[in-house]
């Protein structure tokens, strides 16, 4: 049993964090005190894509530090608006894996439902960060659309939720899906890839609970976190809540310069999530989305670090090194 001291976190409620999330650059400078030079390059990348981050992940950051490694995945820069060879707004082939409106499938046995476009907070490589979600968006009008074809096909023994984030959706949308769900009998798992239990870990409330166990199958959460200085008190309570209800928890990162190109943060990472009971899952190379070259690691410096990891490791611990490939069967090992 758990302590109730540690189960309810009632106020502020998530989605009134969620509101108050920080969007002007202004306010996201001035809380980390730097200076007015970011503020100009900050405003016109965030033109192309907005900025977006909940003030408790702002307040794991270094003051005064440009280059923390945390705010460097939130800070629109300059270098978002210049182009770059090679980086496309759709670097994966979401579009041509689409089956219905919200619904995709790259690998056999299972299918992504793009939930939502909504995000607690837009990380600056998002490779959906172009995605079209007024279209494609399995939460709209189409989601009863997306459930039939689902149900139509035995082939699919998973269901993937993902976005967006699909834990921005209130406990009782997420319900409506899972009744849906619960009624086709070949789905055998459902897996959730979600930001918010790192960068707002408040989300993991009563309702969500609750909705976790009403579900009639095995539930795996891949949560997302890139640097161990995200983990902190309240995601550790947080994720401890989620193992109690027997969910699986993986993680999968991203290698990116400037956050986390160097063994010593990844090790760290992969340490600490263990402690927390999240095994390493993922390493991915970046997705190369319009946008987001300035954060590539090359692949030469990705295999020295992955090595570095598997020598310091015990293997466990460490994440698989991929890229996705648009048609590619399965990710692909670098």
């Amino acid at each position: 049993m758990i302590p109730e001291s540690h189960v309810l976190r009632q106020t502020p409620g998530w989605q009134q964090l969620l509101g108050a999330a920080i969007t002007d650059p202004a306010e996201l400078l001035s809380r980390l005190g730097l200076g007015p030079e970011w503020l100009a390059p900050a405003r016109a990348a965030a033109r192309r894509f907005p900025l977006r981050v909940p003030a408790g992940f702002v307040a794991r950051m270094r003051r005064g530090d440009p280059h923390d490694p945390l705010l460097r995945q939130v800070l629109p820069l300059a270098e978002e608006c210049l182009a770059a060879a090679g980086y496309t707004r759709d670097p994966v082939g979401d579009l041509s894996a689409r089956r219905a409106p919200g619904l995709l499938q790259k690998y056999a046995g299972r299918v992504l439902l793009t939930a939502t476009g909504a995000c607690a907070v837009h990380c600056r490589y998002c490779f959906r960060r172009h995605f079209p979600y007024g279209d494609e968006n399995a939460s709209a009008d189409h989601f009863r659309a997306a459930l039939e074809e689902i149900a139509a096909d035995a082939s699919i023994r998973e269901v993937i939720l993902s976005g967006g984030d699909p834990l921005t959706l209130s406990d009782r949308r997420l319900r409506e899906f899972s009744d849906v769900l619960a009624g086709i009998a070949h789905v055998e798992r459902l897996r959730l890839h979600t930001r918010l239990p790192v960068v707002l870990p408040e989300r993991i409330d009563t309702g969500l609970i609750d909705w976790l166990r009403s579900l009639s199958v095995p539930v795996v959460i891949v949560i997302h976190a890139n640097h161990p200085n995200e983990l902190d008190e309240t995601v550790a309570t947080g994720l401890g809540l989620l193992r109690a209800e027997g969910a699986t928890l993986l993680n999968q990162s991203v290698l990116l310069k400037g956050v986390n190109d160097n063994p010593g943060a990844l090790i760290a990472l992969s340490e600490h999530l263990f402690a927390l009971g999240v095994l390493p899952y993922y390493l991915h190379q970046l997705d190369r989305v319009e946008g987001a070259a300035h954060f590539e690691v090359e692949d030469a410096a990705a295999r020295q670090l992955h090595d570095e990891l598997r020598h310091r490791l015990p293997g466990y611990l460490v994440p698989r090194l991929v890229r996705e490939v648009e048609g590619a069967p399965a990710k692909q090992s670098l």
